[in-house]
């Protein structure tokens, strides 16, 4: 289950950093925003949790496109630090609007889904099923979109070469644009799965972002199935570990094993060499 959350947030991370030469750092703020969206309109309005998940996705996405134009389109490809201190200041930003709002205590999203199930002798609940389903169908999706459409393919060009993508008549503003409306919409249906399982805070995209990074490195910068192969391998650590030691040992574990890992392969699982 938690290989999913990181593989949808690591997609989006890769998405911005690939199309537009950006490090997102308040992708995590993202995250949170779409848990705190999927509360509002589950609990405090009392919609259904799925329809709930779709509003609160949507609305991140919309955030995405306002934010890319507002925030990080004058430092595309530009330089590292104005669009580093931009994402913090946003991140910052996105914190305080969230507290303010929903306060600082911790909050609770209940969904409809109980009981569990079993599958070839894994025992699931019925929550954590729906996660790891509505994961893998936004991965097939995303990877569909990129392979399949005008749009994918424009993606792809751009990620690959900004400017000849330009001299053949695609426009980056509204790739960027739209690979900023993917990634946050990724970014916040994590964050609305998540929040059906653990308690909603403020402070809680930070770590979302570090697995997300640590997901990238792993699989390889600016590959896709680089980031499902990383989220999963970091997933099972982080899955498989912590009953046998504290949260804060399994979690050193983990990134101890991407450093061996990385020792060994440099460039990420799934990465090219640097020329």
């Amino acid at each position: 289950m938690a290989a999913s959350i990181y593989i949808l947030v690591a997609l989006g991370l890769t998405l911005v950093l690939s199309i537009m030469g950006i490090v997102q750092f308040a992708h995590g703020e993202i995250y949170m925003m779409g848990a705190y969206g999927a509360y509002y309109f589950c609990i405090v309005i009392g919609l259904h949790y799925l329809l709930a998940l779709v509003l609160s996705t949507l609305l991140m996405g919309v955030a995405g496109i306002i934010i890319e134009k507002i925030f990080f389109r004058p430092f595309r490809q530009g330089d590292f630090l104005p669009s580093v201190i931009m994402a913090v200041g946003l991140m910052i930003m996105l914190q305080t609007t969230a507290t303010v709002s929903f306060g600082s205590s911790i909050k609770v999203v209940t969904t409809p889904f109980h009981g569990i199930i079993t599958i070839a002798g894994a025992i699931l609940s019925w929550e954590r099923l729906i996660i790891i389903v509505i994961s893998g169908f936004f991965v097939v999706v995303l990877f569909l979109l990129l392979r399949m459409t005008k749009i994918g393919q424009a993606m792809v060009a751009v990620s690959q070469d900004m400017q000849g993508a330009a001299l053949q008549g695609i426009s980056v503003d509204n790739v960027s644009s739209f690979a900023m409306f993917l990634g946050c919409m990724l970014a916040g249906v994590a964050g609305g799965l998540m929040g059906a399982i653990f308690n909603l805070s403020p402070s809680m995209g930070g770590y979302a972002l570090m697995k997300g990074i640590a997901v990238i490195i792993l699989g390889g910068l600016g590959s896709l199935p680089g980031v499902v192969v990383g989220g999963l391998i970091l997933g099972f650590i982080d899955s498989i570990v912590p009953p046998f030691m504290s949260v804060q040992m399994a979690s050193m574990v983990g990134f101890i094993s991407i450093i061996l890992i990385l020792i060994f392969r440099p460039q990420g699982i799934m990465g090219r060499p640097s020329q």
